[in-house]
């Protein structure tokens, strides 16, 4: 599969160009999906005409790790993206690690917030994907998104490991050989150019596809 935020053009599109391409699947990404003039319905079903699958909706940003007061909105915009799924005939969620100042460091707190999340998709036949950002304000390495998964310990509830956010660090990342692998939902391949600066700003402006940049995505 690959990600409609990887090309540019309309959304209908993309899609078109993942078909011709050959891919067999497709991750949408929701600000693609927000400034297309359809609604979902219509786009789960050209993709289905395409012979596309709906791999991935991405992402519900900021959710985790948040006071009680504002749980519940986030609750409610997990639900309204689940709305969206359900058009779209995707079951796999993506929520990466909260990037906020206001993000609490709580482990307990970010493991509970996730397992109502989890819960409340497993009503509706669909799983959460946990990842952890590279800019990410507690967690932002692969090791801590599993500690906060495991934690929650939900069947519903598990890790999206991705290239990108794991090599841009200078962190070691051989403990991906340990992860139990019931816990890996999906995996993401990206590349970028290596460079001295934020990995914020790599990702929006020196990101490339796999093996044309400077990452070690083959070891990966």
């Amino acid at each position: 599969s690959i990600a409609t935020v990887a090309l540019g053009g309309t959304l209908p599109e993309k899609l078109e160009a993942i078909a011709a391409a050959y891919f067999d699947g497709v991750e949408i990404y929701e600000p693609n999906l927000r400034s297309y003039d359809g609604t979902p319905r219509d786009v789960g079903r050209i993709a289905a005409e395409l012979g596309l699958t709906i791999d991935l909706f991405q992402p519900l940003r900021d959710f985790e790790g948040v006071s009680d007061s504002e749980f519940p909105r986030n609750l409610d915009r997990a639900e309204a993206a689940f709305d969206v799924m359900g058009e779209l005939d995707a079951s796999l969620l993506l929520v990466c690690s909260n990037a906020t100042d206001g993000a609490s460091d709580d482990v307990e707190r970010a493991a509970t917030q996730l397992f109502q999340l989890a819960e409340r998709g497993a009503r509706r036949g669909i799983r959460i994907g946990y990842e952890a950002l590279a800019w990410g304000k507690h967690v932002f390495r692969f090791d801590q998104a599993m500690k906060v998964v495991e934690r929650a310990n939900h069947p519903n509830l598990g890790i999206v490991l991705d290239s990108f956010h794991t090599l841009v660090r200078p962190d070691d990342w051989s403990g991906i050989a340990d992860l139990r692998r019931n816990r890996i939902f999906f995996l993401q391949l990206g590349d970028a150019v290596r460079t001295d600066i934020d990995p914020l700003t790599i990702r929006r402006q020196h990101s490339r596809l796999p093996g044309q940049g400077d990452l070690d995505v083959g070891g990966f």
